[in-house]
């Protein structure tokens, strides 16, 4: 992913983008997705007393807790497959015209290099389109 960063400015923010997001996927894979510890209720039975502790134990259990069921992600997942697949297309694409460039840019230092003791028959026969004009 880094690879395809194209300014320095991004290059150098890469890297905090990169840990913000292995902060936040570990904190949820961690902290959020465990159940919580249970609870104690022999050790408040002997400080505060055995009816008011019943009192709440039966309380907290007749709490039940929804489980959260995703109903979301099925109806994005074909957009986002799609954008995945646009995304390849777009970046071969790119790499392609990456690579074009490069030898359009060494061509033209190639010839920047030997345009000084170049003669015209030699320009002409790399360029044969200004040939047909004169």
């Amino acid at each position: 992913m880094a690879k395809m960063l194209v300014s320095d400015e991004a290059r150098k923010e890469f890297p905090t983008l990169r840990r913000a997001f292995d902060e936040v996927n570990s904190t949820l894979q961690t902290k959020f997705s465990q159940e919580p510890e249970p609870i104690d209720w022999e050790y408040y039975r002997k400080g505060i007393g055995s009816r008011l502790v019943d009192m709440y134990k039966e309380a907290y259990d007749s709490i039940e807790v929804p489980k959260y069921v995703g109903n979301v992600t099925p109806q994005y997942k074909p957009k986002f497959d799609s954008l995945l697949v646009e995304l390849k297309e777009a970046e071969e694409k790119s790499f392609k015209e990456s690579e074009r460039l490069e030898k359009e840019i060494a061509e033209v230092q190639e010839m920047k290099r030997k345009i000084s003791t170049m003669t015209a028959d030699e320009y002409f026969e790399k360029h044969p389109e200004p040939r047909k004009e004169v």
